[in-house]
């Protein structure tokens, strides 16, 4: 069995990639309501603050801030990852070793964190997030993408709308 390392940090700042097993599946933003749902009922039971999320057909990205004393954001996206589960057909090409563990086969068992450690870390990460649907061909502009927290920096008068969208050179563009 492999032992896998993670970083554990109480009240830490992370960087999160969570992707379903098939990355040619749109589940994400078909059933964004249930994901939604999902990670709300959790963030209210097992409390945590989230700074930046992008919510894609086949993957999602987030930066979570633990509370105080908590290191544990493993069972919170397991938690996610079932509530989202629930409901859900299960996968026909679903591996035995899925099978076995009561899996659906939806999502991919693990999941990719990245301690972020300094403001400039945070900004950057921020800033990937928020690009990925223009990165994935998804949107030219990403007042287009309703599956993000770009919104809420755009509302804010953090960034401005047009923020990454008109530039060729594949920079993101200025903050405000």
């Amino acid at each position: 069995m492999s032992r896998y390392r993670r970083a554990r940090t109480d009240g830490g700042t992370f960087f999160f990639t969570v992707a379903l097993a098939r990355r040619d599946q749109y589940l994400l933003v078909e059933y964004i309501d249930r994901l939604r749902f999902s990670y709300q009922t959790v963030a209210q039971t097992q409390p945590f603050s989230t700074i930046a999320i992008c919510v894609l057909p086949d993957h999602l990205h987030a930066i979570w801030q633990l509370p105080e004393q908590d290191e544990d954001f493993s069972t919170r996206w397991a938690r996610i990852k079932t509530g989202f589960s629930r409901g859900s057909p299960v996968a026909p090409d679903r591996s035995q070793s899925k099978i076995s563990k009561r899996e659906k086969g939806i999502w991919q068992r693990r999941f990719w964190e990245h301690q972020i450690r300094d403001e400039e870390g945070l900004r950057r990460h921020i800033d990937y997030i928020h690009y990925n649907p223009i990165k994935h061909g998804l949107v030219t502009q990403l007042r287009d993408w309703p599956y993000s927290s770009f919104h809420k920096l755009v509302h804010s008068g953090d960034l401005p709308e047009d923020w990454a969208g008109s530039s060729d050179d594949g920079s993101f563009g200025e903050r405000v």
